[in-house]
């Protein structure tokens, strides 16, 4: 048993690192970035190719540093973010950035080897106990976990790690939530990532200082905060890039622009298929029989010259705004044209009804699975970015009463929670 834990909790949009020391307090691992302390390391990766002394040159920046490195390179960048979402897919094998193929298990190794780099020696590594958090259900059309686990493994090897546990997200919520709780109770976690979200009911009961569990049920799906967010880019963004606009056939018809560019538009780890010479052609001749073709030039624009970043940091604060008022301004320029749209809270619930809905089934049939009511569960634990969202927490208020609803720590409780669980003389029951 190990007097010192860390738990990592690698998301598709944030990365949280939490280590625990036996007889103190759990505690989040500090990232320094523009003189603020930060508990959150954004999941993204920048490579720069730069040209010193006549010779090619990549330099990679990981979390708040690679944004920095994209807004301000001067040389070829490539920019990557929710790259976790294909953990799990036998579709993505590699990819090329710049002259060089890397496998999504070098994508990840330089991205966990950032973040330890840019964490700097908070912690000792030879003494403590890995626990990661993974998904319950993966990201992706028919999702390959023995190959998830096999590039986890491969990329946590990378910085040394070699011994790794891996604990379910919502599971690793729960203990975080549940290391408060001073008697028995049934517990229902509900963890809102970027690219899944996770559900698990679990039984706790505490004898002296010691936490002891019985899960009875687990469900996820691959709806979540990215989702949310490509609802608002569908109806916000893409018909000002031309969808819902046409095209002429062959003998003048008008025909309904292809949809396939403005959903991989809408999913940030599709992005970099939009940016192809292949697909930039496809457009460009797409845009030579478009009905408006200003907006097809529109959407070139953006893919071509990079501009998606700061529509999605638009879109982001609009969401964000959501969360709180009735109603936002979303607002982005780029190149030589803005766009300028009110959104109100109704429009964005609207859009994400069915996604809702789905949600919503997946805790009845959670439920129903586990052979539970709503009455046996005694607390609701909410966390993750996406759980702020109103209309979330009324969908779990409605079922559950708004009572029940707890929250803390929604960044961060995945990690903290993790990270406890290996000082468990007991670990390798919660673990996967």
């Amino acid at each position: 048993m190990s007097d010192f834990s860390i738990g990592i909790d690698f998301g598709t949009t944030n990365t949280v690192i939490a280590l625990a020391e036996r007889g103190k307090p759990v505690r989040s691992v500090k990232f320094k970035h523009s003189d603020i302390l930060h508990d959150v390391y954004r999941s993204l990766l920048c490579y720069e190719k730069t040209i010193q002394n006549q010779r090619p040159l990549v330099d990679v920046t990981g979390g708040p540093w690679a944004l920095d490195q994209y807004l301000t390179a001067r040389g070829e960048v490539r920019f990557l973010q929710s790259f976790k979402s294909h953990i799990a897919s036998n579709l993505f094998k590699e990819t090329q950035i710049f002259s060089k193929r890397y496998t999504l298990e070098d994508i990840m190794s330089d991205f966990f080897q950032k973040f330890m780099q840019d964490s700097g020696e908070q912690f000792p590594l030879d003494s403590a106990k890995v626990i990661a958090g993974r998904p319950i259900v993966y990201a992706g059309y028919s999702p390959d976990e023995d190959l998830a686990r096999d590039r986890y493994d491969t990329a946590y090897k990378s910085i040394g790690f070699t011994d790794v546990s891996y604990v379910y997200e919502p599971v690793g919520a729960a203990y975080y939530y549940a290391s408060k709780i001073e008697r028995e109770a049934t517990i229902l976690v509900a963890d809102f990532g970027g690219g899944t979200s996770d559900f698990s009911i679990i039984r706790f009961e505490r004898v002296g200082d010691q936490l002891s569990s019985t899960p009875l049920g687990y469900a996820g799906l691959g709806i979540a905060g990215d989702t949310f967010d490509s609802r608002l880019i569908d109806h916000i963004v893409s018909p000002f890039l031309g969808k819902g606009s046409g095209y002429y056939s062959l003998d003048r018809q008008v025909l309904d622009m292809p949809g396939n560019f403005y959903n991989r538009f809408s999913k940030w780890h599709e992005l970099g298929i939009l940016k192809s010479p292949t697909t930039l052609r496809e457009l460009r001749e797409l845009k030579s029989v478009a009905v408006n073709p200003e907006l097809i030039e529109t959407f070139i624009d953006v893919v071509d010259n990079d501009w998606s970043m700061d529509i999605y940091d638009a879109i982001s604060r609009a969401k964000m705004d959501l969360t709180k008022r009735d109603e936002t301004s979303f607002s982005v320029q780029f190149s030589n044209k803005s766009i300028e749209k009110k959104v109100t809270r109704a429009d964005f619930e609207n859009w994400i009804a069915k996604d809702l809905s789905a949600i919503e089934k997946k805790v009845e049939g959670l439920l129903a699975d586990s052979n539970m009511a709503v009455t046996d569960i005694d607390k609701v634990f909410l966390t993750g970015g996406t759980s702020y969202v109103p209309a979330v927490q009324q969908l779990f208020a409605k079922h559950f009463g708004k009572d029940k609803l707890a929250s803390g720590k929604q960044l961060e409780s995945v990690a903290y929670g993790l990270a406890l669980v290996g000082l468990d003389q007991n670990a390798e029951t919660w673990t996967v």
